[in-house]
Order: structure tokens, then C-alpha cells, then sequence
């Protein structure tokens, strides 16, 4: 055997191995490090996976078979066969590898990072790596066994991550004590600054991004920005821009687990606290509504001489009953401490008046929909509470700009008008959008992949997507044929034409459909959720 065949089939094995490797490492760093999300991935992408590893497993079956046969039956020519597998596996790996590149050219919406954390389980794996094809060196002493068995080796990929991830634990928790240590003192050390923190199973970035811009009329404000809303995320922001100018500080907090909104605010410690909503939101992870709610009211646990903003609106909210200061807000009309009446909603935006006491006061944004001005009624609440009239907040509301993909409307010219609403969907969410569809006097086109992070319940609320969008649109582009059963099971139950129904394979071919049926009539696209890399 030649010393070139040789490095022809280690250097095939090697790129087979690494090109999947960076696939599955970015998967693990899209389900938040997490062993349990990577494998409910797993079952839920088998089909990527195989075509992935089915060159490397056809040469290792086809040489683990013709060595083993070789070796016990003492054939000559099996054994001239088995020289020949270094070649056939250099062959196979690389078809694989070839296959795993063309995979590989789908843009990714948001790539890999590779942060400290992601380099240092980069060294472990290839550690562990190396020390398997060492000990499969040693203890296969027939090199023709060894060609074959080394081949199973690109499966290892699948779960190295996990498995580097584990080995990695008490290193990574030490250097996580560390810097979660460290934003503990920066907080000790500014008795000054005013921590607000903001949860919500929705409306919440949007609600720091307007508390932002109004709270900025009077005091220097920082907020975490987009959505760093984990518990290292917010330590980041700590340690890296909060400082003694600040007077306050906003701090979104996420979740997907029982615990994680507490682990925050014991970082933190927030004065006040916002609870923007609670539904139906990562129900795959949190097991159920219930641990939705416990989960969100950590953060007015950890309340002990501030107050407490709660959205009344939200029946889980209202509900659930506290023992803490706390200020009700609502556009419903209930007898909450801040109310919003006289909506008005056209194409150039929303009129509203907001009402506290014997207070009242009319605002205009150029936001779109009720559900925005109950975002704004709340960032306006706290606001006041803060000590900034109305007349001082009716400028900042007025200037208030659309988060990006949350409700964002933007003029593409050619009558072409786009609604993104395109981050991370939920179902109360939805409706929302869908009524701000229903309100423009256009061919009304909605695109949508649907709803995931659902559970038990994800068929049966996309089902019921598609029966509120039977209502709202003219047109409904459905995106990813595995995704568009269940909204098509609800428009056609509500009546939709299915001659109006379309079933595109990606995003870009829904787009190519919207700006292509009906072409020449004015059109309002609404882009209702896109899909993370890891669906």
C-alpha cells in the first residue's frame, strides 16, 4: 500500500469530516447549546443527516464486510481487493464531502460564530478525535480493519458537539461564574442606575425599544440591545457598556425553561419590571402553559421595593394574582391604571388617546395597529410613573420607528408594499398582523411558513392561523411543503379559494410568487415569520 493512498484517503475523511462538523456545530449554536434541542432536532431532520453521512456508511458496510470476510476466510484475493479499499473510500468520502458542500451553498440567515466558546470545543474535538483514530490504530493490527472501521468516524460529527460541549462543562461553567461574578460587582457598584427589566412571551423587544426612545426625553438610558436576552447576553452588555452615566438600564430577559428569567434577574436585581404578555410560545421546551406563566413572573419575584408594569390585557396576566406594587395597563377597557381609547388606525398610521386618573392625552405614531399602541401604552406607563408627563411623551411617540422584521412597513416602490413581520411568529402575534393586513385596500398577499416551537399544539395552531388569514388576504403564499399542511387546512376550511392558495420551497420563491401574481395591481405583502437555519 503506497504512502500516497494513504494520505488520498485520510485527507478525503478529514474534509468529509470537517464540512459536516461546521454544519452541526452551527446547529448546536442555533438551539442555544443545548443537548436536549439538538437532539428534538435530530429526530426532526433525519433525512439531512443521512444524506449527509450515506457515502461514508456505503464505504465502511462495503469494507468493513470484504476485510471481515478477508481476514477470516484467509482469501488472497479478498486481500487484493481489501488494497484497494483505501482508493474506494477516497472515492465515496469524497462524493460525500461534495454532497455536504452543495448542501453547505444555502445562505445562511445567521452563521456561525465562532466565539471563544465554539474554538475551545473546536480543540477538544479534534483531541478526541485524534485520540480515536489512535486507538483504532492500535488495537486493529490488521491496517485493512483499521481502513474500514476509521470510516465510522463521520458520524462522529453528528454528536461531537454534545459531546465536546460535556467534556467542556466545568470549564465553561468556571469562565461563566467568572464574568456572571464580575457583571454582579459592575451592578453592586452603580447604586444609581435604574434596572428595568422587560419580559413577555411576546411584544417585549418592542416594548424596550419604545421605553427606550421615550425614557431617553429625560434620563441616559441603555437597553440591551436587539436580542440579547439570555443570561451570558446580558452579561456581555454589562460588562461591556454599562457604566456609572447611565441612569437606566433596560434589560430584556428570555426564556425557554422553568428558572432562566430568576437567573437573571439574581445577575440584575431590577427595580422594576415589565410583563409585556404570556401565550402559547416555545410550548416545546417550557412543556406547558403553566411553566410559561411561573417562568415569566420571576421577574416580579424579584421585585421587592419598585413596581410592577403588567399588560391587563393578557387574561394569563390578569389572572394571575401578586402581592407586589404593581401598575395595570390595557387598551381593552378594562379599569386598569393606564387605558388606551379612540383608536384610530389608518395607512399613515394610529391615533390614540391614553387615559390615567383624571389624565388624559391624545398621541399619533406612525406605527401600524392596536397591538403596536399596547406596546406603546406600556412603555408610556412606565414612563410616567418615571416622572415624564404626557406632553413631554407625546413628541418621542410620535418619532417612534418600527423595530426591524416586528411590524416594520416599507415602501418598495412599484405599488409593492411589504409588512415584515418576519421574527420569531406567535399566535397572538399573528392575528395582529393579519388585522393590519385586513385594513389596506390592495390585493392583500400574505407569506408564511407558519408557527414552530409548539409542541402538541403546533398543528392545531397553524390550522387555526390559516383560518384567521382566510379573512385578511386575498392571496396566501404558504412557504416549505412540510410546514404548509395545517394553514391550508384552515383556509380551505373557512372557505379560502384553493385556487389562491400557493406552496413555495423557500422564502425567496415565495417572493418570486407575490410580486408576480396579479402583476400592475397595487399589493401589500406581509411576511409573517421566516424560519430559523436550524428548522
Amino acid at each position: 500500500m503506497t504512502v500516497f493512498a494513504h494520505i488520498l484517503f485520510f485527507a478525503a475523511l478529514l474534509a468529509n469530516f470537517v464540512i459536516n462538523f461546521i454544519h452541526f456545530m452551527h446547529m448546536f449554536q442555533l438551539n442555544s447549546y443545548s443537548a436536549h434541542e439538538q437532539l428534538e432536532w435530530w429526530k426532526k431532520n433525519r433525512a439531512d443527516m443521512w444524506k449527509r453521512a450515506i457515502w461514508a456508511e456505503v464505504y465502511f458496510v462495503l469494507a468493513a464486510a470484504v476485510a471481515l470476510w478477508a481476514y477470516f476466510a484467509g482469501n488472497e484475493l479478498l486481500w487484493v481487493l481489501c488494497d484497494m479499499l483505501p482508493y474506494i473510500g477516497t472515492v465515496l468520502l469524497s462524493a460525500g464531502t461534495i454532497t455536504a458542500a452543495v448542501m453547505a451553498k444555502k445562505p445562511a440567515k445567521k452563521k456561525l460564530v465562532y466565539t471563544p466558546r465554539v474554538i475551545r470545543m473546536c480543540v477538544t474535538m479534534t483531541i478526541v478525535y485524534g485520540a480515536v483514530c489512535a486507538l483504532s490504530f492500535i488495537f486493529l493490527y490488521e491496517w485493512r480493519l483499521y481502513f474500514a472501521a476509521v470510516t465510522i468516524l463521520p458520524w462522529f460529527c453528528v454528536f461531537m458537539p454534545c459531546l465536546a460541549n460535556f467534556i467542556n462543562k466545568p470549564i465553561e461553567k468556571a469562565i461563566n461564574d467568572h464574568y456572571i461574578n464580575d457583571a454582579k460587582r459592575i451592578i453592586s457598584e452603580l447604586p444609581d442606575t435604574t434596572v428595568i427589566g422587560i419580559t413577555g412571551s411576546y411584544g417585549k423587544t418592542s416594548t424596550k425599544f419604545y421605553l427606550e426612545k421615550l425614557l431617553s426625553a429625560k434620563y441616559n438610558v441603555l437597553m440591551t440591545p436587539g436580542s440579547f436576552n439570555t443570561t451570558m447576553g446580558v452579561v456581555k452588555v454589562v460588562r461591556g457598556s454599562l457604566n456609572a452615566t447611565h441612569r437606566i438600564f433596560l434589560c430584556e430577559m428570555g426564556a425557554k425553561g422553568v428558572g432562566e428569567i430568576k437567573e437573571i434577574c439574581d445577575i440584575v436585581h431590577p427595580k422594576h419590571s415589565i410583563i409585556t404578555s404570556i401565550g402559547e410560545q416555545h410550548l416545546e421546551t417550557f412543556g406547558s402553559v403553566e411553566n410559561i406563566i411561573k417562568t415569566k413572573f420571576e421577574i416580579a419575584d424579584a421585585v421587592t421595593d419598585g413596581t410592577v408594569f403588567l399588560n391587563y390585557d393578557n387574561e394569563f396576566i390578569r389572572e394571575h394574582k401578586i402581592d407586589k406594587n404593581h401598575v395595570t395597563y390595557g387598551i381593552n377597557g378594562g379599569a386598569w391604571d393606564y387605558t388606551a381609547s379612540d383608536i384610530s388606525v389608518t395607512e399613515k398610521g394610529t391615533d390614540f388617546t391614553v387615559h390615567h386618573g383624571e389624565e388624559e392625552q391624545r398621541f399619533h405614531t406612525k406605527l401600524l395597529g392596536e397591538h403596536n399602541v399596547q406596546n406603546i401604552l406600556g412603555a408610556i406607563a412606565v414612563s410616567h410613573e418615571l416622572g415624564i408627563s404626557f406632553e413631554e411623551l407625546v413628541f418621542p411617540v410620535k418619532r417612534l420607528e418600527a423595530v426591524p422584521h416586528r411590524m416594520e412597513i416599507l415602501d418598495k416602490g412599484n405599488g409593492v408594499t411589504i409588512i415584515d413581520d418576519a421574527f420569531n411568529s406567535n399566535p397572538a402575534g399573528a392575528r395582529a398582523a393579519l388585522k393590519t393586513l385586513s385594513m389596506f385596500d390592495a390585493l392583500r398577499i400574505v407569506a408564511t411558513p407558519g408557527m414552530i416551537e409548539l409542541g402538541e399544539r403546533e398543528y392545531q395552531l397553524n390550522k387555526e392561523l390559516g383560518m384567521d388569514a382566510a379573512g385578511c388576504c386575498d392571496i396566501a403564499i404558504l412557504v416549505g411543503e412540510r410546514q404548509a399542511p395545517p394553514i391550508k387546512e384552515g383556509l380551505l376550511a373557512k372557505g379560502f379559494s384553493e385556487n389562491h392558495i400557493i406552496v413555495a420551497k423557500d422564502l425567496n420563491e415565495a417572493m418570486r410568487s407575490a410580486y408576480s401574481v396579479q402583476a400592475g395591481r397595487k399589493r401589500v405583502i406581509l411576511l409573517e415569520n421566516d424560519l430559523p437555519d436550524n428548522f
